[in-house]
């Protein structure tokens, strides 16, 4: 049975600005209200492989093998260079100002938001400490607890992105006449994302 403490901490957890969150906001802005669902979705299928990894014990590979961790974390930092250079010189998928260019892909924005999750290796030893915390006393079914409780949390970051896209959505029609203040949301979100990249390559294990 799910606790109240799982399920508070869990929401702060998501609720928290991330990767995944500042990608959802800048598509939410960007594109609107249809890509802001499917970068939620992106996201949300993103940690599924963390997840999992967590609950066959695999996030301990990450954790003990130095180079395995070194491999995903670069290829995470990279690939978060790669928005903010596309935010920077408009060529990525995230465009404030798409006036007259060919709508994006739905199955881009999701693929492109999955990989933001995927290729952070922090979320295998994240949820690997995570998830056991709440497991039931003495239960005798950890791998139906363990998939309940990365089934909740997989729900609740899909909701709370969804509300992140549709606030950014919201927000879009007050600032898309502006020039200026598109620019420098553009620029924002670019160095966002290289501050971002910047932490992760300082993580350690």
């Amino acid at each position: 049975m799910l606790s109240t403490e799982f399920l508070i901490t869990s929401l702060v957890v998501v609720l928290l600005p991330g990767t995944g969150v500042i990608f959802t906001l800048a598509t939410g802005l960007s594109l609107g209200r249809r890509a802001s669902l499917f970068a939620a979705a992106g996201c949300t299928l993103g940690i599924i492989p963390h997840l999992l990894a967590s609950i066959f014990g695999l996030a301990a590979l990450l954790h003990t093998s130095s180079l395995a961790f070194q491999l995903f974390k670069y290829a995470g930092v990279i690939y978060l260079l790669y928005l903010a250079w596309g935010m920077w010189r408009d060529t990525g998928s995230i465009r404030f100002d798409n006036a007259g260019t060919a709508p994006v892909q739905d199955w881009r924005i999701a693929l492109q938001a999955m990989l933001i999750n995927v290729l952070n290796p922090k979320l295998s030893i994240f949820f690997l400490a995570f998830l056991p915390q709440f497991l039931p006393t003495a239960t005798t079914t950890p791998l139906a607890d363990m998939l309940l409780l990365s089934l909740t949390f997989m729900l609740m970051t899909l909701l709370v992105f969804i509300g992140y896209g549709l606030f950014a959505h919201h927000v879009k029609h007050y600032i898309q006449h502006s020039p200026t203040i598109l620019s420098w949301l553009q620029r924002s979100f670019a160095g966002i994302f290289v501050a971002l990249s910047a932490r992760l390559a300082s993580s350690e294990q």
